[in-house]
Order: structure tokens, then C-alpha cells, then sequence
């Protein structure tokens, strides 16, 4: 069953009568997109609600909305996607301004999370529509776990993250899809020391994927590793830090031979003299 937007909002038949929805989508024919100017808006602005991207009273001489009318504030990030970035009453209007509104508090929490299905068209100069007219259509796609930064995870085939991007990753502060993609799959990874060019092949085979194999790394920097444990014996957590990058070779399925898997460990380790050159062992 789709979980639909009022499941989300719990709005009463009369509060749904009293109001708008804004699907913004760029400030003018060819201008500024508005999730372009949204992301690069200060963060506690994004926080709280008020931002050069919504509340815009104005289609030529006509009225968008009016004092006392509720609206909530959403900006395209795909054809039929928009992302939830503010609700508020509106207190006042004043001509060639933005209105003057009142943040929704209890809503805040999900300002740059939700993400709702809409197919709304591209026509850009009409964007503010009576919510019950809509309502009934707009489904949920999800609630992030963290604000919307406009990165998602590309494919297996480009992950290449440096470590304080993989932390910020796994701390849910970026591209929260990417987490969940790590624990899907198997598979060969490289690390990267891009102070001497020293690199380490490793493997991941365990239930928790190369998710889990990495958030290894994150919490003892070496892994368990001969000799990446003496290196962060010598330089610390810092170095690691500062100098690291992950990157993943080859994938697989959960279900995948761990025994083949260490064959194609092997078969790295060969191609790229990590025993004699880098950081492996054996």
C-alpha cells in the first residue's frame, strides 16, 4: 500500500481546505533552478525554513495565496520528485516581496528529508495550487535520513570515496543510499594511502558486506591489518584520516562463493605487488 503525503501531514478536512502547495521549480523561464539555489543556501536557513526559495506571493497581478492560508513549500529535484523544504501561515504580503510567514514547528524535522511523487508537467509559472486538489495523488517516495545534498549513489562501478567522505557516509550526513548499497554486496576493495601511493587489497565476505568489512576501517583505522596496524602505530588516527581512500574493485552478491572471492583477492594483490610494494601481508 502507498504511503500517501497526508498520511505524512495529518491534516483535518478544514486545514486541508485553508491550504496551498508550492511545487517551485526554477525563478523564471531559464533561471536559477530552485533546488540549485536551495542547496547552495546557508544550513540554518535550510533549518529553519526560510529560504529564498518559497513563499513568492505573486503570479503577475494575481495572489498565490493569502494572510492566514497555510503553505507548504516543496522544490523539484526530478521530473515527477519534489523535496519538502518548508510550511508556514502566511502573516503578511506586501507587494514585489516574499510573504511574510510563520514556520509550521512540528513539521520541521522533515525540511530537506521528505521526498514526495508528483507528475506535476514543466510548466514553471504555474506553481501554487489549493492542497486538497492534489492531496488525494501525492504519494511518499521517502523521508531521508539526513538533509538532501544532491548526491546519490552512482553505481558500484564509481565508488571512490575518500575516508572523511565515507565517514559523513556512514554518520547518515550524505548520501544516505549509499550506506545501504555497502551492505548489499561482496567484494575486492582497494585502499589507498595518497601520501606514498601505498595501496591495500582486501576483501569483504561477511553478511554485512563491504558496509560492514569498511565501518571496520572507520572505527580501528587498520582493520586488523599487519601492516596498516603498524602504520597507525607510527602516525596515528590523523594520518588515516587525512591521507586514505576507498575505492571498490570488483562486486558481488551476499549469496557469492567467499572462496572465489578470495581467488580474485589473490588475483589483485598479484596485478598490483601490494605484498612487496604496499600494505599487504600476504
Amino acid at each position: 500500500m502507498d504511503l500517501m503525503l497526508n498520511d505524512i501531514l495529518n491534516l483535518t478536512p478544514d486545514e486541508i481546505s485553508n491550504s496551498k502547495i508550492e511545487l517551485n521549480m526554477t525563478a523564471g523561464r531559464g533561471a536559477e533552478s530552485f533546488i540549485d539555489r536551495w542547496l547552495k543556501t546557508d544550513p540554518a536557513a535550510k533549518e529553519s525554513g526560510i529560504t529564498e526559495c518559497s513563499y513568492w506571493p505573486w503570479s503577475g497581478a494575481r495572489r498565490n495565496f493569502y494572510v492566514g492560508q497555510t503553505v507548504f513549500s516543496f522544490i523539484r529535484i526530478a521530473y515527477d520528485e519534489w523535496l519538502f523544504i518548508s510550511a508556514a501561515t502566511i502573516e503578511d504580503i506586501q507587494p514585489a516581496q516574499r510573504a511574510t510567514v510563520k514556520i509550521i514547528e512540528k513539521y520541521k524535522g522533515l525540511f530537506g528529508r521528505l521526498i514526495i511523487s508528483y507528475k506535476k508537467g514543466n510548466t514553471y509559472s504555474k506553481y501554487v495550487f489549493r492542497l486538497g486538489h492534489f492531496l488525494p495523488e501525492i504519494k511518499v517516495k521517502e523521508v531521508l535520513p539526513c538533509k538532501y545534498n544532491g548526491e546519490k549513489f552512482e553505481g558500484y562501478d564509481k565508488v571512490n570515496l575518500p575516508y572523511s567522505r565515507l565517514q559523513a557516509v556512514f554518520d547518515g550526513k550524505i548520501m544516505p543510499t549509499y550506506y545501504e548499497a555497502l551492505k548489499k554486496i561482496t567484494g575486492i576493495y582497494c585502499l589507498t594511502d595518497c601520501s606514498t601511493g601505498k595501496l591495500y587489497i582486501g576483501s569483504a565476505t561477511g553478511s554485512g558486506g563491504v558496509g560492514q568489512r569498511w565501518g571496520n576501517y572507520l572505527a580501528s583505522k587498520h582493520g586488523g591489518n599487519v601492516k596498516l596496524r603498524m602504520l597507525y602505530e607510527k602516525e596515528g588516527d590523523a594520518y588515516f584520516e587525512k591521507n586514505f581512500t576507498f575505492t571498490l574493485l570488483e562486486y558481488f552478491g551476499l549469496s557469492y562463493d567467499p572462496e572465489k572471492i578470495i581467488k580474485r583477492e589473490q588475483h589483485w594483490k598479484r596485478c598490483l605487488d601490494t605484498i612487496a610494494h604496499g600494505y599487504n601481508d600476504n
